[in-house]
């Protein structure tokens, strides 16, 4: 079952998160980061991110992460999904897929239906979803140097 984020979910959720977290290189992040997360998410701020997870019998499968922003291009905004990750255990079971079409669900009841997110570019496993779920952007992604 796919729902919303909710207190009692803090530990499941970080260690989910830690596992998203680690898969993009950040194997060592401190406890105040998520601690930070966590509170940002339960703050129910529309103008912050927002989360679902997967939740099967108690225990917790995938999380999503997204944010509704302003977009000069349309007067509605557009909806970022930054954060996506399923256990390995629950993975080519469709727990991404219900994650992605919950953030769709929850786009297309504010009005903003333009949905778009980021992956590297080796998430191969994740981009063969994301090809039968969305239309991949010509876009390329700089970042500035620091």
């Amino acid at each position: 079952m796919i729902r919303k984020l909710r207190p009692e979910d803090r530990a499941g959720w970080q260690q989910l998160y830690q596992g998203y977290q680690a898969f993009y290189g950040f194997h060592e992040r401190p406890a105040e980061f998520y601690d930070k997360a966590f509170a940002r998410l339960m703050a129910d701020d529309a103008r912050d991110f927002h989360g679902f997870v997967a939740d099967v019998d108690g225990q917790l499968l995938g999380l999503v992460h997204y944010v509704f922003h302003p977009n000069l291009w349309r007067d509605e905004g557009v909806c970022y999904l930054q954060d996506l990750f399923t256990a390995p255990e629950a993975r080519g079971k469709g727990v991404a897929r219900g994650l992605i079409e919950q953030v769709y669900a929850a786009a297309d009841k504010a009005g903003v239906p333009a949905v778009y997110w980021l992956t590297a570019e080796d998430n191969y496993a994740g981009r063969m979803l994301y090809d039968r779920v969305a239309v991949k952007s010509p876009f390329i992604r700089y970042n500035r140097k620091v």
